[in-house]
């Protein structure tokens, strides 16, 4: 005990010491603001995402933020801007319009996108489109492969997986039916789902939803939504007899899900992303921020 009152009175001394030494200016605070210089995109993120959603829109690639296992490379700050007011008028907006305000997006949607420019390549040969951690933050590949003139790629490479993950966040909030686990529960097969070529039949939406049933549940919405009605009617046709009565099982679940849940109409929300969709040469896209 002696010990270690002799070496806490020596720390003591130290710490005397050094502030006499460095005696601090009560006119000047230490504590200072973020020093950077805000370019014109910055300002643009700062009033369409951070003022009204509380979202940070991270353009500018942060090795905190990456997944350091992958190669990647950062995002062009066009496509970034470009990607910033496709996101805000395919995605955010449209969550808006179909709830009636901002309250739904601020509350449930996660609080930060990161864009990397690169693919991130796996070693069983698929290319991770993106991915959510915890419901705070969605990282988005590919983002140097934006077409803003092809609405087919922006939902295969992007809004696809953002109402993917997105889905994934409500579930885990409010649970779906523990009968929809039951309607394709014997093909479930795991990481094995990169060889299922039988899927449609099986009555998949995507190879990937027959990984488990929370893939399964989230793909089918976000596959619905990113969808028009005749491509959903194409995907029910080549599912045929056996998987066709599944796929609609499936919907039907997701659809009474998301409207007791969340009072959300998917078929409302589908529409108002199509025609949206069409919006998107009113953007300005062409021009930078």
């Amino acid at each position: 005990m002696r010990k270690f009152s002799i070496i806490i009175i020596a720390l003591a001394a130290v710490i005397c010491a050094a502030c006499d030494s460095d005696a601090l200016d009560p006119s000047q605070s230490v504590i200072t603001g973020d020093t950077s210089v805000q370019n014109s995109f910055d300002k643009w993120l700062y009033t369409n995402y951070v003022i009204p959603y509380n979202i940070r829109f991270l353009y500018k690639m942060q090795d905190i933020e990456s997944d350091l296992s992958y190669t990647l490379s950062p995002a062009d700050y066009k496509k970034s801007t470009q990607m910033a007011r496709i996101v805000k008028h395919l995605c955010l907006e449209a969550y808006d319009e179909v709830t009636g305000g901002k309250d739904f997006v601020c509350t449930y949607f996660p609080k930060m996108f990161h864009l990397i420019g690169s693919a991130a390549y796996n070693s069983n040969g698929t290319i991770m489109l993106g991915t959510a951690e915890g419901g705070l933050k969605i990282t988005l590949y590919m983002v140097n492969d934006v077409d803003i003139n092809n609405i087919q790629l922006l939902n295969n490479y992007y809004f696809h997986t953002i109402h993917h993950e997105f889905a994934h966040i409500l579930h885990q909030t409010k649970n779906y039916p523990v009968e929809y686990k039951d309607l394709s529960g014997k093909f479930y097969v795991q990481d094995s789902w990169i060889y299922n070529l039988q899927y449609l039949e099986q009555g998949f939406v995507t190879a990937y939803s027959s990984k488990e049933p929370n893939e399964d549940f989230v793909e089918v919405i976000s596959t619905y939504v990113t969808s028009t009605q005749k491509e959903w009617e194409n995907l029910l046709e080549a599912a045929g007899e056996q998987g066709r009565p599944i796929l609609e099982k499936k919907l039907a679940i997701c659809k009474n899900y998301m409207l007791a849940s969340w009072h959300i109409d998917l078929d409302k929300l589908r529409v108002i992303i199509e025609r949206r969709s069409s919006e998107l040469d009113m953007l300005g896209l062409e021009n930078a921020l």
